[in-house]
């Protein structure tokens, strides 16, 4: 009897259902920022901009036979080694190295490669053997220029003619005038600035478009990364909103992601131009006379079509403009 008693009590708790189990929050992983990222972004001081910074130093006279620069310059110094360029970090359509073979492409990359050419002279189709490219961010690219071991000897990175880094380096004359403006989701909505306020647009590390952004009525939230590409993959992970820099860098970033496009008015306008060491002030008057030929030739006006002209449309070469002297 004791048995079968037994027996039913066991069959009772077999069947009893058993207590839910608590709920649990749902479990995330926090998406992991690029090394460099300031949220938000510290902006600098606004510099003076009474320095006339479109201004550079005009060419000592026309250039030299490529190959032949004048003895005891800074080129013909070069041309004992090879030319050391400062450009971006991968900064697509102007200057970036090619999955396939490691060659550096671009818009500005084909600057470089007339600059040198004018110094070494030989073989065009081989003078890419001649420059050592060294890649940099932003808030690198002066330091890079005044080092004192192993500096480089120009940098090409759209870099922003302003009257602070002329306190620090020279610039050649403009080889182009970028515009501020915004990089964004197609889905976002965003026509402007206007429609980013309290959300978080993404610049540059030590560049000038920090400040626009951090002064725009709507007040947008500025976020600093190393470099534009950061940029774009923090806006890709949905951590930031919108990237902002000059439209030629945009460019570059839009047709790497189909999913994003430039939008807005310009938020400024800058001359974009070669930084050189201040010492190298015959290699200033050199590369502005080399610009001028690219200019006259219509070198300039190929090579914004080959690169850039499908992304932001056609334009016209800057007018060198020199200071009084």
């Amino acid at each position: 009897m004791k048995r079968l008693a037994l027996v039913a009590l066991l069959a009772v708790a077999g069947c009893a259902t058993p207590e839910a189990a608590p709920p649990r929050a749902p479990f995330s992983v926090p998406v992991p920022a690029p090394v460099g990222v300031s949220d938000p972004a510290p902006i600098p001081e606004e510099g003076k901009n009474d320095c006339q910074a479109e201004l550079s130093f005009r060419p000592d006279g026309p250039l030299p036979p490529p190959g032949a620069p004048p003895a005891g310059s800074t080129m013909a110094e070069i041309g004992k080694r090879k030319l050391v360029v400062g450009v971006g970090s991968n900064a697509y359509l102007l200057g970036y190295r090619d999955p396939r073979d490691g060659r550096m492409l671009g818009f500005e990359t084909a600057i470089v490669e007339e600059v040198a050419f004018a110094i070494f002279g030989g073989d065009r189709a081989r003078i890419a053997e001649r420059i050592q490219y060294r890649s940099l961010n932003a808030d690198e690219r002066i330091p890079a220029l005044v080092a004192e071991e192993n500096p480089v000897d120009i940098v090409l990175a759209g870099m922003t003619m302003t009257c602070e880094r002329w306190a620090q380096v020279n610039f050649s004359s403009a080889y182009y005038s970028s515009r501020q403006r915004l990089l964004v989701h197609r889905s976002s909505g965003v026509r402007s600035i206007d429609d980013l306020g309290g959300k978080k647009v993404c610049a540059s590390n030590g560049s000038t478009n920090l400040r626009p952004v951090a002064q725009a009525a709507s007040h947008p939230v500025p976020v600093g990364a190393a470099n534009t590409s950061d940029c774009l993959l923090l806006l890709q992970q949905g951590q930031v909103d919108a990237v902002s820099t000059g439209d030629i860098i945009l460019a570059g970033l839009a047709a790497q992601d189909p999913a994003t496009q430039i939008v807005g008015p310009s938020l400024r306008s800058d001359p974009t131009g070669i930084a050189i060491a201040k010492p190298r002030l015959d290699l200033v008057r050199f590369v502005n006379a080399v610009l001028e030929k690219m200019i006259a030739d219509g070198t300039w006006k190929r090579l914004q079509g080959d690169w850039l002209a499908t992304h932001i449309g056609e334009a016209d070469p800057p007018t060198p403009r020199y200071r009084s002297e």
